[in-house]
């Protein structure tokens, strides 16, 4: 797997990748329902629709930028979610968000890396993560430490960009991600280059069986993998058993 970095200069790619969402939290949310034309709502909604069958006392969210996916996983009244992300500005746009919804008591957000998670093993009944995945620094050890914090039973769910099969939806979608998608996100944010990273790193990216095989090393079984809007997305599922 080769490893995209959001910007040429030096540093980790993991502190790259902070300093890109830090950069472009402030209309974060604006662009990616417009330039995904408001359909990454319903993959979020799937994507917990994965976990209804679930025991789901305590859920993290990993990665989790705004919130949305917290939001959505609240349909299925855990007692707690707890989000974690790297990026400081999106997590206070998170705690704005869900302080307007009124939900504070049942999410709560803190500062976390997702190849260290500050908790001990066995602690979550469930674990998802929405886009998040592709922007490990080392994409093994990331799940390795998911593995280790959830409980025997536990679900994890992933909802990631992948490559359609179809020539002709993957040359329309290649066209929108390395041409349209850019010009936007130059034009709406402060951070152009972080909107040609998001092309390079889906395409960077292990997507469908490599995926599995990442899920597998950790220990997952019961592997899943649901291609969304013509292979455009992926909810990717393992159990730790």
């Amino acid at each position: 797997m080769s490893t995209v970095k959001p910007y040429y200069s030096e540093g980790t790619k993991k502190e790259q990748v902070a300093m890109m969402f830090n950069n472009i939290a402030h209309n974060y949310d604006f662009l990616n329902h417009f330039l995904s034309l408001g359909i990454d709502k319903l993959w979020r909604k799937k994507a917990i629709n994965e976990l209804k069958s679930f025991k789901t006392v305590k859920i993290l969210d990993i990665a989790t930028g705004t919130g949305d996916l917290a939001l959505a996983a609240l349909c299925l009244h855990p007692d707690e979610i707890i989000g974690i992300d790297i990026s400081e500005e999106m997590l206070n746009r998170a705690k704005i968000k869900i302080q307007k919804a009124g939900k504070s008591n049942i999410i709560k957000f803190e500062k976390g890396d997702s190849e260290q998670i500050n908790f001990p093993e066995n602690t979550f009944d469930a674990a998802i993560v929405a886009f998040g995945v592709r922007n490990f620094e080392n994409l093994q050890k990331g799940i390795n430490e998911i593995f280790r914090v959830l409980s025997p039973g536990a679900k994890f769910v992933v909802l990631e960009f992948s490559q359609p099969d179809n020539t002709v939806i993957k040359t329309i979608y290649n066209f929108y991600f390395f041409k349209i998608l850019p010009f936007f996100g130059k034009l709406f944010s402060k951070d152009s280059r972080a909107y040609t990273y998001l092309p390079e790193s889906v395409n960077a990216f292990p997507d469908g069986p490599e995926f599995l095989a990442y899920m597998a090393n950790a220990g997952f079984k019961n592997l899943t993998n649901k291609k969304l809007t013509f292979g455009i997305a992926s909810i990717y599922s393992g159990i730790k058993e």
